[in-house]
């Protein structure tokens, strides 16, 4: 199935963005529970849950991914993984 950029949009089925191309950008001891990302052609990102491939896909655009990137370097998102 191809899909056009346009009709792509956040909280989409994952699943209606196909399956190629689906990567994980990191793996760990985390039982698979791992983010996967899609590069879309209009240079926007999907990311899913690997366990949930069917579910909701999140759409950032490309500023929205770098600024989450260099917030996580800096030691912005520490907190997210407290606990």
């Amino acid at each position: 199935m191809t899909i056009t950029d346009e009709g792509v949009y956040n909280g989409m089925p994952a699943r209606d963005l196909g399956e190629q191309g689906w990567e994980r950008p990191w793996s760990g001891p985390n039982g698979g529970q791992c983010v996967e990302t899609k590069q879309l052609a209009d240079g926007r990102v999907a990311v899913r849950q690997s366990t949930d491939p069917a579910g909701p896909a999140l759409i950032y655009t490309p500023d929205e991914i770098a600024a989450f990137v260099r917030g996580v370097k800096e030691g912005l998102a520490d907190h997210l993984a407290a606990g």
